[in-house]
């Protein structure tokens, strides 16, 4: 009874950053994760973008929210990484956007499902859909702890 009570009194983005580390132990998935989850955000980002820019910020945006209520200062590391992101898209080509960030979303998604063969787990979005947006937070959260910066 007393783990139940612990459990409920950390905060919502301990949680979930330990569910999702359950599944990413091994070294090589991490480092796979380290770059193909930013790719991924970036592939999406970029996917959306080329459909129009102000979806592409509209997104963002909605996962700021969720990102803001989770951690502000996970929020705030979010905030940056996803303002570069969108800042290169106004330097690529407008018409092969899409062509580059469908081939970098589905290279980025086979070394995430490669790093999870190693890892022998299945990818936790499996179980809870919530992750895809907790993978970009759990990564953020290896700079965080690089920093020492908290979050």
């Amino acid at each position: 009874m007393e783990q139940i009570q612990t459990h409920q009194r950390r905060r919502q983005i301990d949680v979930l950053l330990s569910r999702y580390a359950e599944s990413h132990q091994h070294p090589v998935n991490e480092i796979i994760h380290c770059v193909c989850v930013p790719a991924i955000v970036f592939s999406f980002l970029g996917l959306i973008w080329s459909a129009h820019p102000l979806a592409a910020y509209a997104a963002v945006m909605t996962s700021l929210i969720y990102y803001f209520f989770l951690s502000p200062r996970f929020a705030a590391g979010m905030l940056l990484m996803s303002a570069a992101m969108l800042a290169v898209f106004p330097l690529l080509p407008q018409a092969h956007i899409w062509q580059i960030a469908l081939v970098v979303f589905v290279v980025a998604w086979i070394g995430q499902f490669i790093g999870h063969k190693i890892e022998g787990k299945k990818p936790s979005f499996f179980d809870d859909i919530r992750f895809l947006l907790i993978g970009p937070l759990f990564v953020l959260g290896f700079l965080y702890r690089r920093l020492n910066l908290a979050y």
